[in-house]
């Protein structure tokens, strides 16, 4: 996606699993940047993408190795601002005649830090250092020995005595800590302070997004039809919406019903879109077929890949059926491409498979879609207002493509869908009526693959283990569990087993994201 109206910021990416969240602090900022791969940026791909300031993201690598990711020799001589971030630092050091050396014991730093500053104050840091110390979080081995020449330290850590510096002369900074991710909680005004040095206006707003985008689709679609792969979720409902505003009647969105739906929610999704919006829906009805393929599959990766392969077959046959197709849309966003792999190719690590990631087989004949594809999710809410889509989509939680699959570890049988669908609804409902459905970012039941001893009345039961889960974030990135209190998990516990048949203990999951991710699969 280009946006050719916009001043832009250029994210190097060596391979950091945040550098995602690099991205989403520049975008509260308004300032348009793309994240490009380190090895996809050469001297021809600067002068074409004219970046008024450019970001090296952290890495997994280490400089010292022969071999290891750099940037091309042609961004320091830009003339734009540069901010090194941890591996990014330490190649810029590298780079620009300074000296890194391999991890020690005693040089390393894994976790929260606290960084002191020196005598001298910068722009930069304008509003850090208010009290003593800036909490920041450290991850790396090796470490910067010796500063580049014009290079000045500006703040130091226990572990990283250049943890902050900066050639003035030429507008190169560098920290070795992670100033994206939310331990490092004033971190956000570093990165206000640097594009405020740079020039940025912030004027990328998702107004402007929207204005481009249907430009964007009309050029790409032209008279084609298109059909939307459309759940019901605010992701594909935003993605229906804003190529519906492009193109009109040439959408037809597909709802497919694989029987791994929340409990009314097909007539809820397909009501919706048909009756107050006024959108083209085929409702899918293929429960027989997902199941039945799913049946005595316990593996999770097999199981998203079998309801990956089977959406794609899916859609291939309504597409048949409807004259002139020759795209399909889908919701994909930002985290799905960097969870499944790196974005463009980059080197970071595969953490899980999506459904919807991935491009298509050539069979099917058909070209992608996916105007949402750069962005987070409350950037899509964003958007979402803007297309005057109602608050109660758009406040929705996120609901996996793979559905109840996900939140069924080990073998998916018909007992225990029906079961988790009706606890899932007491639990939401739970969390409805104590009015704490907009402070989650998303809260759902798993149904365990164990069964445990219990007592009914006098008589003992021999039934399912749920396990409830709810987490706070901004992002999708990271998370921390929701704090209920005792008593509010002791009032769902006690009526998701007394109204849902097969159930006789509830846990709570506590676990982060990481080191655990949203969904138990």
């Amino acid at each position: 996606m280009t946006q050719i109206s916009h001043d832009r910021l250029l994210i190097i990416d060596f391979g950091s699993q945040v550098t995602q969240l690099i991205a989403r602090r520049l975008r509260e900022l308004n300032v348009y940047c793309e994240i490009h791969p380190y090895q996809n940026v050469d001297e021809t791909f600067l002068k074409t993408f004219s970046p008024k300031a450019v970001i090296f993201s952290g890495g997994p690598d280490s400089v010292v190795r022969e071999g290891s990711p750099r940037p091309p020799k042609a961004v320091y001589d830009l003339g734009v601002p540069i901010l090194g971030i941890c591996y990014g630092q330490q190649v810029m050091m590298q780079d620009l005649g300074g000296t890194v050396e391999a991890g020690e014991s005693h040089t390393a730093e894994f976790g929260r830090a606290y960084v002191t500053p020196a005598d001298q104050r910068i722009d930069l840091l304008a509003g850090w250092f208010l009290e003593e110390r800036e909490q920041v979080w450290m991850s790396h081995g090796d470490h910067v020995s010796k500063l580049a020449p014009g290079f000045e330290v500006y703040g130091t850590s226990p572990g990283a005595p250049f943890a902050i510096t900066a050639d003035l002369s030429r507008n190169f900074f560098a920290v070795q800590f992670h100033p994206e991710v939310h331990h490092t909680p004033n971190g956000a005004t570093l990165y206000e302070n640097f594009v405020r040095l740079a020039g940025f206006t912030g004027d990328w707003t998702m107004s402007a997004y929207r204005d481009e985008m249907v430009k964007s689709i009309r050029e790409q679609v032209g008279d084609a039809k298109v059909i939307c792969a459309l759940s019901g979720g605010v992701d594909s409902s935003v993605a229906a919406a804003l190529i519906h505003e492009a193109i009109g009647e040439n959408l037809t969105c597909v709802f497919v019903d694989h029987g791994l739906l929340r409990l009314n929610e097909a007539e809820e999704v397909v009501g919706m879109f048909r009756d107050h919006m006024n959108l083209s829906v085929i409702h899918a009805q293929e429960q027989e077929l997902f199941l039945g393929e799913l049946e005595g599959v316990s593996d999770p990766e097999t199981k998203r890949k079998i309801i990956g392969r089977l959406f794609i077959d899916v859609f291939q046959k309504y597409a048949d059926q409807i004259e002139g197709a020759e795209f399909l849309a889908q919701g994909t966003l930002y985290p799905d491409v960097i969870e499944s792999v790196s974005f463009s190719g980059g080197p970071s690590v595969t953490i899980k498979s999506h459904h919807n990631v991935g491009g298509l087989p050539e069979k099917m004949g058909l070209k992608l879609v996916e105007p949402l594809r750069e962005l987070f999710k409350d950037e899509v809410r964003a958007l979402g207002r803007d297309l005057g889509l109602p608050a109660s989509f758009i406040g929705r939680h996120p609901f996996p493509g793979p559905g109840l699959a996900i939140r069924c570890p080990g073998e998916i049988t018909r007992e225990k869908l029906e079961i988790l669908r009706k606890a899932d609804a007491v639990y939401i409902d739970q969390i409805r009526k104590h009015d704490l459905y907009d402070e989650i970012w998303q809260a759902f039941a798993a149904i365990l693959p164990m069964r445990t001893v219990g007592v009914m009345g006098d008589g003992r039961t021999y039934d399912y283990a749920l396990a409830l889960r709810a987490v706070t974030s901004v992002d999708g990135m990271t998370a921390d569990y929701y704090p209920f209190s005792h008593e509010f998990l002791g009032e769902t516990s006690t009526r998701i087993i007394n109204e849902v048949k097969g159930v006789n203990r509830v846990f709570y999951d506590c676990t982060s994201k990481p080191p655990g991710t949203i969904e138990l699969e």
